[in-house]
């Protein structure tokens, strides 16, 4: 790593940036920016080892976010979608290191728990490379996830979905990960599907939407990549969310 990489983070964080060759930091003296590239190899850990999750479906209803304000946010300079915003420690994440909120939207979350946080990464780290297994899942996004793809099922906002449907016909159709979109006529690995739905006539019933349990928001090809109107669909949703968190404060 450069050592221009890691001057930002030294100024943020009180331990020793991430050295993982799959996280590439970096900054700009001109405009004093930092940035972590994980779109695409930010797991680097093979496919069998889990994604770890915090918070589970049943607690992420109850649970309010805890209050907090992002230090600093970034843009990935290879996925422009996607953002990461520091939180300093002490968080409900780690009460001694500082972490990256990953996100889909521009603007910090209101909290480190926020249902609009795809999931958490290390700030610093002993000396260990970034990988999948310091990559920890938001059971809060997944959840946000599934409600925005089937509402953009149901208004027919998508037209590779819908596509899909007129292919299909009749049967079963996957909703896949479009970081990795299988061949024609193959079925995509478990990790990348989604979910699945019921298509009659070439048409989508979209109360037939079907999660995937193998689904993985983070695998060795990258975090989470959706077809165009899918992802629209996605940010809208989870700006509401964020509008719904604010004002419970």
């Amino acid at each position: 790593m450069s050592s221009r990489i890691a001057c930002y983070l030294r100024s943020v964080v009180s331990r020793p940036a991430l050295r993982a060759s799959p996280s590439r930091l970096y900054t700009t003296s001109a405009s004093r920016t930092a940035s972590i590239s994980l779109s695409r190899r930010i797991c680097l850990h093979p496919r069998s080892v889990p994604t770890k999750r915090l918070y589970s479906s049943s607690t992420a209803s109850s649970e309010r976010p805890e209050a907090g304000v992002a230090a600093q946010s970034f843009a990935d300079p290879d996925r422009p979608d996607l953002f990461y915003h520091l939180f300093p420690a002490p968080t409900s994440i780690s009460s001694s290191a500082s972490v990256f909120a990953l996100s889909f939207l521009s603007e910090p979350p209101p909290s480190v728990l926020s249902a609009a946080v795809i999931g958490w990464l290390p700030a610093s780290g002993e000396g260990g490379d970034a990988g999948l297994n310091d990559f920890v899942e938001n059971e809060r996004f997944r959840a946000v996830l599934h409600e925005a793809i089937q509402s953009a099922l149901r208004d027919g906002v998508d037209e590779v979905q819908k596509n899909g449907a007129i292919q299909t016909r009749e049967g079963w159709m996957h909703i896949h990960d479009n970081r990795n979109v299988p061949a024609l006529g193959r079925i995509g690995d478990p990790d990348d599907i989604i979910a699945s739905v019921r298509v009659e006539n070439g048409e989508i019933l979209p109360e037939t939407y079907q999660p995937m349990p193998s689904y993985r928001v983070c695998t060795g090809d990258g975090v989470l990549q959706l077809t165009e109107g899918l992802a629209q669909r996605l940010v809208e949703v989870l700006q509401a969310r964020v509008r719904e968190e604010r004002q419970r404060g």
